[in-house]
């Protein structure tokens, strides 16, 4: 431990908590906002609060101290807790108690009315946001901002700059990922990962077995490699869309860090609004996405990837049931996919020349 006369000792000046709790997605988007609060509260001790198994992608992070769940024993461990400044971004009951549990001076983002019971803003800045929320009008088609700006408005992080997701890869993963690129392609060989499914809170945000085939298929007609990207939910789904076809069917059941790893041996990634697009996102891959009952202008892409729009005129609704015929991801224009795999190709094939690299090789590639 560095004592008062180490040239490399670092005084806090702020004691910062961030409670997000929500879907894992959401939680890898808001690693974008970590720069901002360390830019607004330099030399601060920064413990980030949220539920298993997102913790998983929070540890040993750089610009988190320390992260805690909402297991039974990390709740006490907060409460022994304090904070100058709290940020808050779930809108849920939830979130609000995890507040309740330590003390606090400021608070950014949502709390509970103490009267009412409800979720309101805690601070003006918050206001928008809040609205968004309450409104499919706003939220569907007045707002065209993305979610990591309105969060940072939100959380009064000062000027908005478009700071990055911001995940990281250990040693050993790095050593992984090119391990997996080496079995998975030939030398200069574009590896595509199709990501095949989503949660089963909005089971629509996935496209048919039949169109991931077709995808495939021409995909590998096109010299690429494939590799089906997914989660334990997605084994059997995956197993079907491999059937008959020389694709690489990645480990789907070794937790979270190892999908990361899968995501990152990929060098573009097609997929529906879902965790494996924010992991994409994060690691900086050319990402074809497809919307279907989300809403596309709330993801930023960074410049790296294509929106694709569903055909269907109800879209977005984020409906979690839905009986239509045909479906919205029935009207996704599979060429339109195609082709935004291979303007990625020709964005890597570009890099690759005004960087001298004959080959694709992700080692060189920055996840800082």
């Amino acid at each position: 431990m560095c004592d008062s006369s180490c040239p490399s000792r670092e005084i806090i000046q702020t004691r910062a908590l961030l409670v997000h709790l929500g879907a894992i997605g959401a939680v890898v988007r808001t690693t974008a906002l970590l720069r901002a609060i360390h830019r607004k509260f330099p030399n601060c001790h920064l413990t980030w609060v949220t539920q298993s198994p997102s913790d998983t992608l929070l540890r040993d992070h750089p610009l988190i101290d320390r992260v805690l769940t909402t297991s039974r024993e990390d709740l006490l461990a907060l409460s022994a807790l304090n904070f100058d400044v709290a940020f808050c971004l779930d809108k849920s009951l939830v979130a609000a108690g995890v507040l309740k549990q330590t003390r606090v001076d400021q608070v950014f983002g949502f709390v509970t009315d103490d009267q009412s019971g409800v979720i309101v803003p805690a601070t003006a800045a918050a206001d928008n946001l809040w609205r968004i929320g309450l409104s499919n009008q706003i939220k569907f088609f007045a707002n065209t901002r993305p979610e990591t700006e309105l969060a940072a408005e939100a959380l009064e992080l000062s000027t908005y700059q478009r700071d990055p997701y911001d995940l990281r890869l250990r040693g050993d993963e790095f050593n992984e990922v090119n391990h997996r690129r080496r079995q998975w392609a030939q030398p200069g060989q574009l590896i595509v990962g199709l990501n095949t499914g989503c949660s089963d809170v909005i089971r629509y945000k996935k496209l048919p077995i039949e169109s991931q085939r077709k995808i495939a298929t021409e995909l590998l007609r096109r010299g690429h490699a494939v590799v089906l990207l997914g989660g334990p939910e997605d084994t059997t789904r995956n197993q079907c869309i491999a059937h008959g076809l020389p694709v690489v069917d990645s480990p789907t059941a070794r937790g979270l860090r190892d999908g990361l790893v899968s995501v990152a041996a990929c060098d573009i990634v097609v997929t529906g609004d879902s965790l494996g697009m924010h992991l994409a996102i994060a690691m900086k891959k050319w990402v074809v996405a497809w919307f279907g009952p989300t809403c596309a202008h709330e993801i930023d892409l960074y410049d790296r990837g294509v929106k694709v729009l569903t055909s269907a005129n109800c879209s977005p609704c984020w409906s979690r049931s839905c009986h239509k015929s045909p479906m919205c991801y029935d009207l996704v224009d599979l060429k339109s996919i195609l082709d935004g795999v291979e303007q990625g190709a020709n964005q890597r094939h570009l890099s690759n020349r005004v960087s001298g690299r004959r080959t694709v090789d992700h080692s060189a590639d920055s996840t800082t």
